[in-house]
């Protein structure tokens, strides 16, 4: 006979990765403040990932679509040599306020950081090519093909794309599901899966991420 009393056990090892990370100071900090102004914030296991994976790819330069308040640029540069800079992109200017106090409460030197205010889609395209390391995609899910193109284009041969929320909230593989985000994400996805360069794995973390290593 069954037990239906236990949790499912999947769902407990989700819980497990996410109690196990005991963030700092400037990170909770950094939470308070995407709390306060309604933003979101990436989980504390995604955020774990995201170091050790900036760490394995030896990022030196790093764009962060989507500021938020600091919290995924904290586990970014945590992950990155202490001379790598991160670039990080959002539109809202509290969003760029909360995030310098996020980065300063860390002792994060102000040259490591370039904050740029503006729409994503519109500074992404001034990078340059095949000149960053790392890209991490996060923000609104309608803008993720558009944001995973330029992705693809700013990354060096060798680079990593990791896209969060990959899941659409979890609809991405519900054949029902025809509404505009999970379009959106089923064609961002479709966009690595169809790229020869690039070797993808979907990593069931937080709310799903999409890592992709492009080719050398």
């Amino acid at each position: 006979m069954t037990d239906t009393s236990s949790p499912d056990p999947v769902a407990r090892l989700n819980s497990y990765a996410e109690a196990a990370i005991i963030e700092d100071d400037a990170l909770v900090g950094a939470r308070l403040r995407a709390e306060e102004l309604g933003a979101t914030a990436i989980s504390p296991a995604t955020g774990a990932l995201l170091s050790l994976l900036a760490r394995t790819a030896g990022a030196q330069h790093v764009v962060e679509i989507g500021t938020g308040t600091g919290v995924g640029g904290l586990w970014l540069l945590a992950g990155m040599p202490s001379t790598g800079i991160l670039t990080t992109i959002d539109p809202e200017s509290e969003h760029h306020r909360a995030a310098r106090e996020s980065f300063a409460d860390a002792d994060i030197a102000p040259g490591r950081t370039r904050l740029i205010n503006g729409a994503p889609s519109d500074v992404l395209t001034r990078l340059a090519d095949t000149s960053y390391d790392l890209v991490f995609v996060d923000g609104p899910l309608l803008s993720y093909p558009a944001f995973i193109t330029e992705a693809v284009r700013i990354l060096r041969p060798g680079g990593l794309l990791v896209v969060n929320n990959a899941s659409a909230g979890g609809t991405i593989d519900d054949p029902t599901a025809k509404d505009p985000r999970t379009l959106a994400a089923r064609e961002a996805a479709s966009i690595v899966a169809d790229d020869d360069r690039f070797l993808p794995a979907v990593i069931p973390v937080g709310s799903g991420l999409l890592a992709a290593a492009k080719a050398r």
